[in-house]
């Protein structure tokens, strides 16, 4: 496997190097030792997979950046946690990955009303990133955000583009922090009634 590893290194090209019992064997090797080269090969051919999906699920691509970051950073200190008996190394990263994005959509909203991100954020992830953000599910969001009267879209889009909590909004357009709660969960039930009408 050393030598394998050190192939998609030396050539920037994990592309072709997928094989999941490689994926599988880089992550026990990082669970079990720290191996600094396996998780250069798991980071080399998952970063750029996971920061492809958070772009299709809305985030900027600061957002992004920073989540592919974060996650990456959790596979290196919660490695142990990988139970091959459960599903795949795909499956694993990419549920760290869903379960950050969720994370980042509660903190900015302050309020239990990320239901339907919620709802276009969750799949079966056990073949991986296609079945996780599909990009005509991101697309839906994207149309059913663009729907919502201004002073409604605004407010999603400082707390999800700008990652505004909702005060910061309030005082950002000057309004009572009542009308910001009020607004943001008027655009959340059209958007989820759209989405879920579309299913």
């Amino acid at each position: 496997m050393r030598s394998a590893l050190n192939l998609a290194q030396n050539d920037e090209d994990t592309d072709r190097v997928d094989d999941p019992t490689l994926l599988k064997q880089a992550m026990v090797r990082v669970a079990k030792e720290q191996d600094r080269d396996a998780f250069h090969f798991l980071f080399s051919y998952f970063a750029p997979r996971v920061k492809a999906v958070l772009l299709k699920a809305g985030s900027s691509e600061s957002q992004a950046e920073d989540l592919m970051q974060d996650v990456m950073m959790t596979v290196w200190r919660k490695a142990k946690l990988y139970a091959p008996e459960r599903g795949s190394v795909n499956a694993w990263v990419f549920t760290v990955a869903r379960n950050a994005r969720i994370d980042l959509l509660r903190r900015a909203s302050s309020r239990p009303y990320d239901d339907v991100y919620e709802i276009e954020l969750e799949s079966d992830v056990a073949s991986g990133e296609d079945e996780m953000f599909e990009t005509e599910r991101a697309e839906r969001v994207s149309e059913a955000l663009a729907e919502l009267p201004e002073e409604q879209r605004q407010i999603i889009e400082l707390g999800f583009i700008e990652d505004m909590s909702q005060s910061e909004i309030a005082e950002k357009l000057d309004l009572p922090l009542g009308t910001v709660k009020s607004r943001m969960r008027l655009a959340y039930g059209k958007m989820k009634s759209k989405l879920e009408a579309v299913r």
